[in-house]
């Protein structure tokens, strides 16, 4: 190998590329030659594209046209030289040795540089499992029917499921593509791996991304990617979860590589590891009950006062142990050599203090996941239940201004699987007046004896107040204010209903928000209204005080056009939902009155409420099947709050990640720990391989005493992720309910999240075990016995 030719080669093409980037910014072709240059190192082909390209968007007259023979030149012409100088050539022999022509070295005869089945095992079998994911997620998210029109049989999941059972099938087919390609080769085989996937694993992804960042492209290939891009876009970048899934499937078939090649370095499928899970145990001793104990205490109570705690109690042991050994020593020398003796060799070595170092990284790692998963789940599912609590889970609308068939809707709606309750409704922006402020609201229009059936609306009434005041207004009471001992009703006490007044007359004490009402005469009986908290308390009005709602149209025509149209309204009572944006914006009258008040004769569509929410997608299309489609269309709650959501999952997943880094910091302890181990067991690597264990044996060995630390770990930052969140659910950390909206930090620990970080420490300690057990397995016998 000519070193001197591969640097001038790399300089050159390094050359070569800069003169061709400035002859496609002068050109103004840097942006639409952007697609070439991501497919340029699938080939020369593309290379040769690319550079069609560039002459052909360079102007007719333009000076530039020597930049690209130039950058043109430099680029081949350093490959070439990159290329010649990679070549090995053969010395020739001076004098033959006494070894010659006797058999080669039995690795070294049965090696060989490539692996055309490996290639295939490896690319053909990553690319297929890319194939089954997508079509297995868009086939069991549409729905597979089979049977005849009597016997008629389907499967349809919820995207999030039919993804997880997708991702199983395609992270099996990986691991059998690396496992297979492994056993082939009979050695891990990177740079077939690395080709394989380089040709056949990468365009897919390559393929998903151009079709959600470049739209041209989405009338070509949008139709059959559709369920896969709105899964990712869950998230909100849908690129990242597409090469998320990717990282996934490399991992599952690294997995398959390395099992692979250690299940047949003997030359036959050998799955038994007893023999060298026992030398792992002997050799590392991490499951002692004083490190466990010790690293848990660490993780659970901080780093400073267990360690301070340790040393205290470690010093005070030593300094009695060296005066029993000092009055020993007085009667008999020779007993007080051998307990010092003894007492030194107790004493940790630098690879057991780097273990526990290794096993609290780990730990630490998972503990901050686990909590910050939970944490951020807790604010998800609250702002969740808030939002589904105040909308409907899906929503039927249809392509026109007038909705008068909602009835039937309703009916055929209910019948579907899945449906728990219909209700309609009207939604239009109106102008709110009382005698002390004037707001822009949303006014709802709702069913009081259905709208239970599907939000939360009834529940969240707040004392004093009732939808029955929109069916009889006339029954509705003026709320006062009075001395009682029933409590105190305040903005902290938010969310526990129970705990408040009963309805009645009067109220202990002035709401903080909406103040003290005021008396005012009696008139004609007028319609009631339900008013959010926030909005009530910005207009100073509460229960049985008058309120004005404005249009700007719909009234009679003037002399300069339509005039605006008011109507007095009696409020009926004051709902509190949790949401600023919910209780300061949106108002419920009566359905009815929503129609004479706006001029129209039906509705503006019909609420649905389903019975599992993350299904509510796969239902909404169920219901619009069953309505036969067009006039009609359907919306889910995902669909209209996806921004909101999508941003939550993205920042999840980003902390995620982030945080995930300790653990790969940990990883790299773990790499060190387990190079050390490999240094002070030479000796012991030699003597089992001279006993006949293969290099798949040595491989196992390390890589259970690797396992073992981030099983350790792994076990202890999830005891101790679950014992604060525990604390934090149970004691709290308190918040200010005027500006979170809820009086403390909310957690929700779900079993399939709360694993995921253990698996990853698993995998990723796994991961780090595997150089280090590669280079234990090459020690040879001879050097490790050569100092005995």
């Amino acid at each position: 190998m000519q070193r001197g030719l591969i640097w001038a080669g790399t300089a050159l093409v390094a050359a070569g590329a800069a003169v061709l980037g400035v002859f496609a910014l002068r050109e103004g072709a840097a942006i639409s030659l952007s697609a070439n240059l991501v497919s340029l190192t699938l080939g020369w082909g593309s290379f040769l594209q690319a550079l069609l390209h560039l002459k052909a968007s360079a102007s007719a007259g333009s000076s530039h046209g020597l930049l690209l023979i130039v950058g043109s030149t430099l680029w081949i012409g350093g490959w070439i030289l990159t290329a010649s100088g990679g070549q090995r050539r053969s010395r020739p022999l001076a004098v033959p040795s006494p070894a010659y022509g006797m058999p080669l070295f039995p690795p070294l005869a049965r090696y060989r540089d490539f692996y055309w089945g490996t290639l295939a095992a490896y690319g053909g079998g990553f690319l297929l499992a890319e194939l089954i994911l997508v079509l297995v997620e868009t086939l069991l998210a549409n729905g597979v029917r089979w049977g005849g029109l009597r016997s008629h049989r389907s499967v349809e999941l919820s995207p999030v499921t039919a993804f997880l059972a997708a991702l199983a099938m395609a992270s099996a087919v990986a691991f059998s593509a690396g496992f297979v390609g492994a056993a082939r080769a009979r050695r891990l085989s990177m740079p077939e791996a690395t080709i394989g996937l380089f040709y056949l694993g990468l365009p897919l992804p390559l393929l998903l991304t151009a079709l959600t960042l470049n739209p041209d492209l989405q009338p070509l290939f949008g139709n059959v990617f559709h369920e896969v891009i709105y899964l990712a876009s869950l998230i909100g970048r849908p690129e990242l979860g597409f090469w998320l899934v990717f990282f996934g499937l490399l991992l599952m078939m690294t997995l398959g590589i390395t099992t692979g090649f250690v299940a047949t370095s003997t030359g036959k499928i050998d799955l038994r590891a007893g023999f060298e899970l026992f030398v792992a145990r002997r050799h590392v001793s991490v499951f002692r009950p004083r490190l466990l104990l010790g690293t848990l205490a660490v993780l659970l109570f901080g780093v400073i006062p267990p360690l301070l705690i340790y040393f205290i109690l470690r010093s005070a042991e030593q300094a009695v142990e060296k005066t029993r050994i000092r009055a020993l020593g007085i009667s008999d020398p020779l007993q007080a050599s051998e307990a010092l003796h003894l007492g030194q060799l107790k004493q940790q070595s630098p690879t057991s203090v780097m273990m526990a170092l290794s096993v609290g990284g780990v730990g630490v790692g998972v503990m901050a996941l686990i909590i910050v998963m939970s944490v951020m789940s807790g604010f998800e599912v609250d702002l969740q239940q808030k939002i589904l609590g105040t909308n409907a889970h899906a929503m039927v609308f249809k392509y026109s201004d007038e909705f008068e068939e909602y009835p039937r809707v309703m009916q055929v709606a209910s019948r579907v699987r899945g449906v728990t309750g219909v209700t309609p409704f009207i939604l239009n922006e109106v102008m709110i007046s009382s005698e002390q402020n004037v707001s822009g609201v949303i006014v709802k229009g709702i069913d009081p004896k259905t709208v239970g059936d599907v939000t939360d609306l009834p529940k969240n009434i707040l004392p004093g107040g009732s939808l029955d005041g929109l069916v009889r207004p006339a029954e509705i009471v003026k709320a006062t204010w009075g001395k009682d001992k029933t409590g105190v009703f305040d903005a902290k006490t938010e969310g526990k209903l129970d705990d408040r007044p009963a309805l009645g007359k009067h109220f202990p004490t002035p709401d903080p928000i909406i103040g003290e009402s005021k008396q005012v005469g009696g008139g004609p009986t007028l319609p009631g209204i339900v008013l959010g908290r926030e909005l009530a308390g910005a207009l100073k009005v509460f229960v049985g005080d008058r309120i004005t709602l404005i249009s700007p149209l719909g009234g009679e025509l003037g002399p300069q056009g339509p005039m605006p149209k008011s109507k007095a309204f009696k409020v009926a009572g004051i709902f509190y939902s949790g949401m600023y944006e919910y209780d300061s914006k949106f108002v419920y009258i009566r359905l009815d009155e929503a129609q004479r008040f706006f001029g129209v004769k039906g509705a503006t569509g019909v609420e649905l409420k389903v019975a599992d929410v993350d299904d509510a997608r796969r239902i909404a299309k169920a219901v619009l099947e069953a309505l036969d489609g067009y006039p009609y269309r359907t919306k889910d709650w995902g669909e209209m709050n996806r921004n909101l959501f999508s941003a939550l999952r993205l920042e999840k997943l980003v902390m995620s990640i982030i945080l995930s880094i300790i653990v790969i910091v940990a990883a790299g302890l773990i790499v060190a720990t387990v190079i050390m181990l490999v240094l002070e067991k030479r000796r012991e690597i030699a003597v089992l391989k001279a006993l006949g264990v293969p290099d798949g044996g040595i491989v196992k060995i390390f890589l259970a005493e690797g396992l073992q630390i981030g099983v350790a770990g792994g076990l202890l930052g999830l005891i101790s992720g679950l014992a604060w969140c525990f604390f934090i659910e149970k004691i709290g950390i308190k918040l200010d309910p005027e500006v979170y909206y809820i009086p403390s930090l909310p957690v929700k620990v779900e079993p399939f999240q709360t694993a995921i970080p253990v698996v990853i420490a698993i995998l990723v300690t796994y991961l780090a075990s595997i150089y280090p057990a590669l280079k234990a397995s090459q020690v040879e016998p001879v050097e490790g016995l050569k100092a005995e």
